[in-house]
């Protein structure tokens, strides 16, 4: 299970014992780990041994640690699982699956068909278990760019107003869409980087948003009911769904209810070992029409959406930045510059000889402990950072499906960034019909307080546990 994380919060192929991997952000200083009893925790120190049973936690529990506690049945999935999924299905549950178009791709490439394809088979296969709708989470990314754009452009005006700074949100403005970013900046970094991220939502959660808040109001639906369930590239967007900032309490007379926006993650990985797992010719399937209630699907059979396979943040914020702060169409594809690999690229806006934006995309831990250290002494000359944890983004995620034998990583990278956006349509995310229509029936404008309940976050440095604190025995 461990290898399918991000490096951030990466946990090691490990035999019951406290440990973290190589690859953990945070490493247990001093302990020697004997993996050699499979049955027990041992950490040695100089003062003393202590021999433990084996420790079982939860997702919510591994967010609240800035180390591992991890055996080879530690971070217990219960509810993120093919069973519980099909479990509610069977209890009768209305099933609702979110898409992402990453997945979308991981799928199309294995099965080697068009993304569009996949929609529509991925439609008939999970209506035929019983899943009540399957929507496309383009349509919540558009949703989040936009958000994001209008929050970029709110901090970069403020950042240029001679008023007090104190209260001003600070640049660069950080994207918040990755788990593994997150979570490395609120259990590592703390309060000093937590300024400069996003307030947005990621699309996943923006989605959850709508389905439990938006469309059970319109459809007459019991929130209660409805079990909702993404599809993602990510393992670290389990982490994400099971955050208590995405689980809100609403009373219904003296009663009170959870309501949780995703109620449970798949990865595009599970998602296969499903449809092998019910023995389905998914090459053979029907062609189901897709849900067009929340996806990016167009009267003439297309599907839409953004550039960019990790969101398409800085492209689409920065082409906005640049029509709304100076004026400039920026038509074309934007010139993305390698600064030492493909890992780490920028985009500037010149005016009269004088750099006016400066946009990155950085991708992988190593780039992201770079910019990081620049922020924490104040020496980032970025305006907006689309910070990713795996290397070449979100089509490497962890959850996606493995390279085929003979297949390298790198052949397969390629082939899901042509397939990303095979039969999409390039659409401004400010021009999509399904987001005009959420913000004239739910959410009343952008930057609305109910926009801002709904599609917005706060970030937190969380408080160590007492697991992570062996490293101080």
């Amino acid at each position: 299970m461990s290898e399918k994380f991000s490096a951030t919060v990466r946990i090691g192929d490990l035999s019951d014992f406290i440990a973290p991997s190589q690859a953990c952000i945070v490493s247990l200083k001093g302990l020697k780990a004997n993996s050699t009893r499979p049955d027990k925790a041992e950490v040695s120190t100089s003062k003393k041994e202590v021999q433990l049973e084996p420790v079982k936690i939860s997702l919510k529990d591994c967010l609240a640690c800035s180390g591992c506690v991890t055996s080879a049945e530690t971070v217990m999935l219960e509810k993120q699982s093919l069973d519980e999924f099909l479990s509610n299905i069977d209890k009768g549950k209305t099933v609702i699956v979110s898409l992402s178009p990453q997945s979308r791709a991981s799928l199309a490439v294995h099965f080697g068909i068009t993304p569009i394809q996949v929609l529509k088979k991925i439609t008939t296969f999970f209506k035929f278990l019983g899943v009540k709708a399957v929507f496309d989470t383009s349509c919540s990314r558009d949703l989040t760019l936009l958000e994001s754009c209008n929050e970029f452009i709110t901090r970069y005006q403020q950042s240029q107003s001679i008023d007090d700074k104190s209260s001003k949100l600070p640049l660069p403005m950080v994207a918040s869409a990755c788990p593994g970013w997150i979570c490395y900046a609120e259990k590592q970094l703390g309060s000093f980087v937590l300024p400069y991220i996003s307030s947005v939502k990621s699309p996943q959660q923006t989605i959850g948003a709508i389905v439990k808040h938006h469309v059970c109001q319109s459809l007459g639906l019991r929130k209660e009911d409805v079990y909702h369930v993404t599809v993602m590239p990510c393992y670290d967007k389990k982490l994400e769904a099971s955050r208590d900032d995405f689980v809100s309490v609403e009373s219904q007379g003296e009663n009170h209810m959870k309501v949780t926006e995703v109620d449970s993650v798949l990865t595009s990985g599970e998602v296969l070992e499903l449809i092998q797992l019910k023995a389905v010719d998914f090459k053979a399937l029907e062609e189901a029409p897709p849900d067009r209630l929340l996806t990016n699907f167009n009267e003439e059979g297309y599907l839409y959406g953004v550039h960019g396979s990790s969101g398409g943040y800085a492209g689409t914020i920065f082409r906005h930045a640049a029509k709304i702060l100076f004026g400039r169409e920026v038509d074309g594809p934007l010139n993305f510059k390698n600064i030492r690999h493909s890992d780490f690229q920028e985009v500037t806006l010149e005016m009269e000889g004088k750099t006016v934006l400066r946009f990155a995309l950085c991708y992988g831990f190593r780039n992201l402990q770079n910019i990081v250290r620049k922020l924490k002494v104040g020496k980032c000359d970025y305006h907006f950072l689309e910070i990713m944890a795996c290397p070449s983004g979100c089509l490497n995620g962890g959850g996606q499906i493995k390279p085929k034998p003979g297949q390298s990583p790198k052949d397969l990278i390629q082939l899901l960034e042509t397939a990303y956006m095979e039969n999409v349509l390039v659409a401004e995310p400010f021009e999509n019909p399904i987001v005009k229509g959420l913000y004239d029936k739910w959410l009343n404008h952008p930057g609305s307080e109910k926009a801002k309940r709904h599609l917005h976050t706060e970030y937190h440095p969380v408080v160590k546990s007492i697991t992570s604190q062996l490293h101080d025995w």
